[in-house]
């Protein structure tokens, strides 16, 4: 009998979109209160989803909903050496969103679907940063915001025995230092970048998987085991040119906040100081929601945003001016908590 074994280019042929490419790796994670699946036949691709999601506290918000990310490995025909991967661009058409970075490097989502596609080269596993980040990340969280309907805050989030404050501010402002110190001085860490909140109830989750911080952060820290660990973790360079310290906060010594935090503040943090003391200067609700607003502008345009507003009467809301040092501040946030 004569052999019925396809060629390489007859499968193409009959299937030009490769649908029937195995994913014989599988991960079941809780991510943003929800059940995640990713699928895969990269273990390449699988080991970054894994540094990025395995090991977060199991916050459950969203039980019934559920969300599938595909990731596929491509080879590219003419890899090209250049020092970073070209920016993201974003494209929409009816149901659908994708960010691109090139023809072999994107993301689809189809979020009525529940569903994202994630299509790296292997030339760009040369930048695991950015195909973590900007592909793998960028396709969570946007599934997140516009499948699960949570509003994505940029805004950092600390907190204690189920009350959360969210924290505001200007790139450089400390957001991320004052949410360091906030950790080691006994709070909970929520999220550094991205908080997400339920209107109903302002109940916020995140992924808090990672700190960054500015090269000049260990000389805010004594000497001791965590500022060793920060000088010993991996520098990432944003697109902007800043480089950070890139600290995994999965470990023992790290308060992670084991389920969704309550909403109970606002904190615009300032980069400014006024003395050496750090001062905390109360703002009205009108205040609050003209500064969140032009705060958030991505959040703001989706349909989710009036209800969060709605739901951020009673939350109070201040100004945080640091002090010296960052436990300064620290204490000021105790004191609302």
């Amino acid at each position: 009998m004569a052999s019925t074994t396809r060629q390489p280019e007859e499968r193409s042929a009959t299937d030009p979109f490769q649908e029937r490419v195995p994913d014989s790796l599988r991960e079941e994670l809780q991510l943003f209160g929800s059940p995640f699946q990713f699928d895969s036949h990269s273990h390449e691709l699988m080991q970054l989803v894994r540094a990025a999601f395995l090991g977060l506290p199991q916050h459950k918000l969203l039980p019934g909903e559920r969300c599938q990310i595909r990731l596929r490995l491509i080879s590219r025909k003419r890899p090209t050496a250049t020092p970073e991967p070209p920016p993201m661009r974003m494209h929409s058409g009816p149901g659908l969103l994708s960010g691109m970075m090139d023809a072999e490097n994107f993301v689809v989502l189809a979020p009525i679907e529940h569903t994202a596609l994630v299509v790296v080269s292997k030339d760009m596993l040369r930048f695991p940063y950015h195909v973590r980040y900007e592909l793998i990340e960028f396709a969570a969280f946007t599934l997140a915001s516009r499948a699960l309907g949570l509003v994505p805050l940029h805004a950092a989030c600390v907190g204690r025995s189920g009350r959360g404050l969210l924290l505001l501010g200007p790139s450089g402002a400390g957001k991320s230092t004052l949410a360091l110190h906030s950790c080691l001085g006994g709070l909970e860490f929520l999220a550094e970048d991205a908080v997400f909140v339920k209107p109903d109830g302002m109940l916020a989750t995140g992924i808090s998987n990672f700190l960054h911080l500015r090269r000049d952060s260990p000389a805010l820290l004594e000497e001791s085991d965590l500022s060793s660990q920060l000088r010993a973790s991996p520098i990432i360079r944003r697109r902007s040119g800043v480089e950070k310290f890139e600290l995994d906060l999965r470990r023992p010594e790290y308060r992670l906040a084991a389920a969704p935090l309550e909403i109970v503040g606002v904190v615009f943090v300032s980069a400014g100081r006024d003395s050496d003391r750090a001062s905390l200067k109360s703002l009205s609700q009108d205040t609050l929601i003209a500064r969140i607003t032009t705060a958030q502008p991505y959040a703001a345009q989706l349909p989710t945003w009036d209800a969060f507003k709605t739901h951020l009467a009673g939350v109070q809301a201040f100004a945080l001016r640091r002090g010296r040092h960052p436990d300064e501040a620290v204490s000021a946030l105790q004191s609302l908590l």
